[in-house]
């Protein structure tokens, strides 16, 4: 059987996931948001930090995210920052699928991570990505725009908010142009801990 489609993201409390320009990632707004994540254990794991670091729930959460995505996709500006930024092993370490008019064999890097660049669409990306991850989640990794698209065209079942006490003012939002009179939502967990809460939400057609 087939899993889950989601996403999961860190959001301000007014709502933003991302500063306007990718020039601005790792700046001060955008390490706040993360804040929460780089002290965990799992996160020094994956890229390779070092030992040690925080353990507890946030920690069992972004193991937990990591390990029911059998793949991902992201559109092409996620993907030309994290090229940027990214060390030479991925973090995904899993197939990932680009959304974008470019055309590109697939890129492979150390440990598993190959990015593959789709030319045709949401749909076909997402197809992929299914039958790439068996019966694993996919997970709509972002940006923000990406994300929408999906949502928009009810193709996500699930997602997880990560809310940060940060205020942006600015930036990209999280909801942005969402069509609310196709979508209802289902709050299916709450939890919260001492940086971060954390809200999951079931999607449905309203």
């Amino acid at each position: 059987m087939a899993g889950k489609v989601f996403f999961g993201v860190s959001m301000s409390l007014d709502g933003f996931i991302a500063p306007d320009s990718p020039e601005e990632l790792m700046g001060k707004q955008w390490m706040e948001l993360q804040r929460w994540v780089f002290p965990l254990r799992f996160f020094r794991e994956n890229l390779k930090l070092g030992k040690g670091g925080e353990e507890g729930r946030d920690n069992d959460i972004a193991r937990e995210t990591y390990v029911r995505t059998g793949a991902s996709v992201m559109g092409k500006r996620m993907f030309d920052a994290g090229e940027r930024m990214w060390p030479e092993e991925a973090p995904f370490h899993t197939p990932v699928f680009v959304v974008t008019h470019e055309k590109r064999d697939p890129w492979e890097r150390p440990g598993g991570t190959t990015f593959h660049f789709v030319n045709d669409g949401i749909e076909a990306a997402l197809e992929q990505a299914r039958e790439a991850a068996g019966d694993r989640d996919v997970r709509i990794a972002g940006g923000g725009a990406t994300i929408l698209e999906y949502l928009n065209a009810g193709l996500i079942d699930e997602f997880s908010v990560a809310l940060s006490p940060v205020l942006f003012g600015s930036g990209i939002r999280l909801f942005e142009g969402v069509d609310a009179s196709r979508i209802a939502l289902e709050q299916v967990h709450a939890e919260h801990s001492p940086n971060v809460t954390h809200l999951t939400y079931a999607v449905r057609e309203r």
